[in-house]
């Protein structure tokens, strides 16, 4: 599933080619999924941000002045396959039709989801509503998050549940827990190995929304740049995706489990747990 570096890229990607740009048309053939998309046509895009794994387009009325407040939120989750394509292609489920030309949305598993709100009306949304802080904002202060840390559960689940920091999903939940020498099953952080963990989520999100995100294998659900380049930041991983390879750090055999439902990875040396 895309995660914060990925859906970053995407924003990052597609702001030149949406941003300012009024919205003619939106085509799909599925309204129980993308939601009272159909409001936005006529509206401009006043500008493009991001909570989380959610990128949210700002419209406002297509003669609307630059200051004037934004009206209404065409919210995108990109699911599990989902991204923006130039050119339409098979698994193309939303075209997307401004005064600038077409852009389509590419996804194979049918998982992505889109909406038109007015502005914060979250309430169908309990993960946007409820969502933590941006893991490289001022926001998601050291402070808080030890404090919160040491009360919690298995510490990889209850970063996937978004509530302590946003955005960090299976990848870079075992990529941060392996930079930070912590168990993913680990309960009740002590402060350095919080104060550990939040800095190794600052560097490591930091270091992949650099890099483009991460693209794995080549299946139809593997992400994907707007025009089809993958990202980087998979040559760099450590521990995800590399059960039974060294770990780059102490040479023991990356191991795979499975913790609240997902395949998480680790280093049986480097990240033992602890009583």
């Amino acid at each position: 599933m895309p995660e914060l570096p990925e859906v970053e890229t995407t924003r990052r990607k597609i702001e030149p080619l949406l941003k300012g740009r009024t919205i003619l048309r939106v085509q799909h053939d599925a309204p129980h999924r993308y939601a009272n998309t159909h409001l936005a046509e006529g509206r401009r895009v006043q500008g493009l941000s991001r909570r989380g794994k959610y990128l949210l387009l700002q419209l406002a009325a297509a003669d609307a002045a630059e200051d004037d407040p934004h009206d209404l939120e065409f919210i995108v989750h990109l699911g599990m396959t989902g991204g923006f394509r130039l050119e339409s292609t098979p698994h193309t489920r939303v075209t997307l039709t401004t005064d600038g030309g077409e852009l389509y949305f590419h996804d194979p598993r049918r998982f992505g989801k889109m909406a038109v709100v007015t502005p914060g009306a979250y309430a169908g949304m309990p993960t946007l509503a409820g969502m933590g802080p941006e893991p490289l904002s001022d926001d998601f202060r050291e402070a808080d998050f030890v404090k919160a840390a040491a009360t919690c559960g298995a510490v990889k689940p209850w970063l996937l549940s978004q509530k302590p920091v946003s955005g960090v999903g299976n990848i870079y939940a075992d990529e941060a827990l392996w930079e930070a020498r912590i168990h993913p099953a680990q309960t009740r952080l002590k402060p350095a190995e919080a104060k550990r963990l939040y800095h190794a989520i600052r560097t490591v999100m930091g270091d992949a929304v650099n890099a483009g995100g991460s693209s794995l294998g080549d299946g139809l659900g593997n992400y994907r740049q707007h025009d089809g380049e993958p990202g980087g930041f998979q040559d760099r991983h450590h521990a995800y995706g590399k059960d039974g390879t060294p770990c780059p750090r102490c040479g023991t055999d990356i191991a795979k489990t499975v913790l609240a439902q997902r395949g998480t990875h680790y280093c049986p040396t480097c990240q033992v747990l602890r009583p």
